[in-house]
């Protein structure tokens, strides 16, 4: 029995240690900007306003060059929607739940930093668009496809500075009411720096 232990628990030793000397794990914290596009459609006009939020990630990777991701945004904005009944102003929650997959793309060097890792990324998830009062009181929830890009730049062992750019596409929220429906979809762009943390 003592000769398969210490064969076993050598393996289990070097397994644990060559493990450790990959990087498999990353989570994140960012700032964020979240500028939506105005939409017109049959006679009435979405017009949101550009407002700032806060997005959390685990990154998990699959392979050097590849990885799955998991985000979570938050932004506080107004949906305006114009028409000729008038004009109806709603202050939102948004929160956003989205799942990517990212290609990490061949490392380079630039001045003033010691290498810069970009990558590319596509998915998709769900916004959820949370009333805060005004005329609208429905919740309502909109598929959304994602797609970006950006760069990691370490800055220390365990820790990058990530900037990248998202793009979401989504159809324009009308709450389940006919006097606010563009039906139509929409963009919105969501740039964001913040920290890595890999383990």
């Amino acid at each position: 029995m003592k000769t398969f232990i210490v064969p076993a628990i050598i393996l289990i030793c070097f397994g644990i240690s060559s493990s450790a000397q990959e990087v498999r794990n990353e989570v994140t914290v960012q700032g964020s900007g979240f500028f939506q596009k105005q939409t017109t459609s049959g006679g009435i006009t979405n017009e949101p306003t550009n407002s700032g939020g806060v997005m959390a990630g685990y990154r998990f990777n699959l392979k050097n060059w590849l990885a799955v991701e998991g985000d979570y945004d938050y932004f506080r904005n107004h949906e305006s929607f114009l028409s000729n009944n008038g004009t109806s102003f709603t202050p939102l929650n948004v929160h956003a739940a989205t799942g990517t997959a990212s290609v990490k793309l061949p490392s380079f060097k630039m001045p003033a930093v010691k290498i810069v890792s970009p990558f590319v990324l596509a998915g998709g998830g769900a916004m959820f668009f949370v009333p805060r009062g005004g005329s609208v009181s429905n919740e309502q929830t909109r598929g959304a496809f994602v797609y970006g890009g950006g760069i990691d730049v370490p800055m220390a062992k365990h820790i990058a500075l990530r900037a990248q750019y998202r793009g979401f596409v989504y159809k324009t929220p009308d709450f389940e009411m006919a006097s606010l429906k563009v039906d139509k979809y929409t963009h919105s762009a969501v740039p964001s720096a913040g920290l890595v943390f890999t383990f």
